[in-house]
């Protein structure tokens, strides 16, 4: 309620309210001090490039004429561009494969170590985890030398049991053995996500299940999955993420399959075949910043499906 100042000051006060003193205004620029730091390195590693992107994005470098301003142009040739929407269309598909084979496993993998039935859990925990400490580029060269068909493990295979396994590397099989690529290098990731929200669950949950009667394969679909939900959505919102992002594994079997894996085979590796092998930096930043509003709208309705089912 309002309240009349006394005679000549010209001012209305609130009952009950009093003026920000000096103290209250330093405890308020000391908070923008503490978050200060954060808000300068973020905005120095995560502002200025998609600024500096979108502002390469807008501009085409020509022998003729030089650099000039061309607007939307390079976002009009992206949208035509036939080699942009065939590595679109391959990660797309790729994502619907692999991803929920790869969480699917995982998912199979923390049921069984939260069971408690599984014996040596601690063993194939950490063993299953591991492939995630191995680098992307060590994983690749790796398994890119055991699906050589003249050399390595599937040479061998072939020449010792006088068998005919296909070439994992041929044009129709590199997008699979890709995705087996990335799915050993990332089960014991997302295992760990799923196995982490697991043991969380109350134990009274279970006792009230077993109580009524209800058997293990009834306590994980009415109990562990429903709350493990929101774990299952950011696992999948970041593997849709990675999906997008693909880039080491097809860089690095280009030159064990190079008939296989063209320089557009994916998005990422698209743009930078034009960055640094046909020196189109401008259309390179406008391919990367279409692909970056691509994942965060896929990304941003999966998130929203997911949590819309939780409520």
């Amino acid at each position: 309620m309002a309240v009349i100042s006394p005679p000549g000051t010209g001012k209305r006060t609130t009952r009950g309210s009093a003026p920000p003193t000096r103290a209250a205004s330093r405890r308020q620029w000391a908070g923008w001090g503490f978050v200060s730091p954060f808000l300068i390195v973020f905005a120095l590693v995560f502002l200025a490039p998609i600024g500096y992107s979108v502002y390469l994005s807008l501009y085409r470098s020509q022998l003729i004429g030089g650099t000039r301003f061309v607007g939307l142009d390079n976002y009009q040739q992206a949208f035509g561009d036939h080699e942009f929407w065939s590595g679109l269309g391959r990660v797309g598909l790729f994502l619907l494969v692999q991803v929920p084979v790869m969480l699917g496993i995982a998912l199979l993998v923390a049921l069984a170590l939260d069971s408690g039935r599984l014996y040596g859990r601690n063993f194939f925990r950490i063993s299953i985890f591991l492939p995630y400490a191995v680098p992307a580029v060590v994983a690749s060269l790796m398994w890119g030398f055991m699906y050589g068909k003249r050399f390595g493990l599937v040479a061998s295979v072939n020449e010792h049991l006088h068998t005919s396994f296909p070439d994992p590397l041929a044009p129709g099989w590199v997008l699979a053995s890709i995705g087996n690529i990335v799915t050993w290098e990332f089960v014991g990731y997302n295992m760990l996500i799923f196995y982490a929200a697991l043991r969380v669950i109350p134990g009274s949950l279970y006792e009230a299940a077993e109580i009524d009667g209800a058997g293990q394969w009834r306590i994980v679909a009415a109990i562990k999955l429903p709350a493990i939900r929101g774990a299952l959505v950011i696992a999948t919102v970041f593997s849709i993420i990675g999906s997008f992002q693909l880039f080491n594994e097809p860089s690095i079997l280009k030159s064990l399959a190079p008939n296989a894996i063209t320089t557009y085979f994916t998005p990422n590796y698209y743009t930078y075949s034009l960055s640094f092998a046909g020196q189109q930096h401008n259309y390179a930043a406008t391919v990367a910043i279409v692909m970056g509003l691509v994942t965060m709208i896929v990304a941003y309705a999966v998130q929203l499906r997911g949590m819309r089912k939780e409520v």
